[in-house]
This record gives structure tokens, C-alpha cells and sequence, in this order.
């Protein structure tokens, strides 16, 4: 009888065994489902100078120095090797989307523009509208009240004249003591 016992144990012990590890398997497979449905959201990483086209379009041949500053800002890059050379470099990483990277060099012969090297660049708008694609945004907000409403409810003008308002209180000639005086 006790041999009985013994085999229906060892035999109950390899089933729960046998039964966990089917399940390790099952659990194991739908982790990784899960892993890789949930991403750790990335931040935008934006880097460099953004420059537009229509800031390419005002630099002009003979330009000073400080006057290129002023429209580029200051480079990203400036070389001791190359002192006549300013890169405007800019990246642009966003997860789920290809990188944008644009550079720009500008050129000084005697300390004037003499040449401006550029990658496509884009305009002001087209920038601004591509930060915000592929986001999701919801439908726009009805406004709760409509215009004649809001003109319903708004204070008419008053023509009363108000009286004018009496002169503030003259302070005192001196103020009392903050701190006790020590006697």
C-alpha cells in the first residue's frame, strides 16, 4: 500500500512539473507579445542650427561677417583650421520617422561672404509642419456657446460717468520703531 502512495506522489509531482513547464512556455510567449507591443517612448533629440530656405535666400555675396551672424546666428562648427568656413549643421530625430540632417557652410574670403554650400533646405512653414506630423490629434472642441450668445451676455456700455475717486491717505510723518529698544 505504501508503494501505492509512493508512485501516486512521484507520479502527481512529475504531472504538476510537466504542467508548470507548459505553462513557463505559454507565459513566456506572451511576455514577449507584450514586449513587443509596448515601446519605450524616445524623445525627439533636435541638434544644430535649423536654417530655412528663406534665410539661405537673404545672404548675399560681399556680406560682412556679423551681417551673416545676424541672419544665420552663430555657427555650430567653426574650425581653427578653416577659419574662413562656418557650418550650420542640423539633425532632427524622432522615433518612428528617417532622421533629418541639413548642413550648411558658408565661405568668407578678406572677411566677406564669398560662397554659401547647402543641402535642400526647407521653408519656415514646411519646418513647423513636419514637428508635428505623426502626432495624433483629436477633433477639434465645439464651442460651447455661439457667438450671439456670447454677445447676449456681454455688460452694455455704461454711459455714467463715474465719480472721481478721492486722493489716497497721506502716510505718516514717521513710523514707529520695529524692534524694542534696548534700555
Amino acid at each position: 500500500m505504501f508503494d501505492f502512495i509512493v508512485r501516486c506522489v512521484c507520479w502527481s509531482a512529475l504531472g504538476a512539473t510537466l504542467a508548470t513547464l507548459s505553462a513557463c512556455g505559454t507565459v513566456d510567449s506572451a511576455s514577449n507579445r507584450l514586449v513587443n507591443m509596448v515601446r519605450p517612448y524616445k524623445i525627439d533629440i533636435v541638434q544644430g542650427n535649423f536654417v530655412s530656405s528663406e534665410q539661405a535666400a537673404a545672404l548675399k555675396v560681399g556680406m560682412s561677417r556679423s551681417q551673416v551672424k545676424s541672419i544665420l546666428g552663430t555657427p555650430l562648427l567653426t574650425d581653427i583650421f578653416h577659419a574662413n568656413r562656418w557650418d550650420y549643421v542640423f539633425t532632427f530625430k524622432r522615433q518612428g520617422v528617417e532622421p533629418q540632417d541639413r548642413k550648411l557652410t558658408v565661405f568668407f574670403k578678406d572677411d566677406v561672404l564669398a560662397r554659401v554650400d547647402a543641402d535642400p533646405l526647407p521653408t519656415e512653414a514646411d519646418f513647423v509642419a513636419s514637428l508635428d506630423s505623426g502626432r495624433k490629434s483629436g477633433p477639434v472642441p465645439v464651442l460651447e456657446m455661439s457667438p450671439d450668445s456670447l454677445k447676449a451676455i456681454a455688460k452694455p456700455e455704461s454711459t455714467t460717468v463715474s465719480a472721481p475717486a478721492q486722493p489716497a491717505a497721506t502716510p505718516p510723518a514717521s513710523y514707529p520703531p520695529l524692534e524694542a529698544t534696548a534700555q
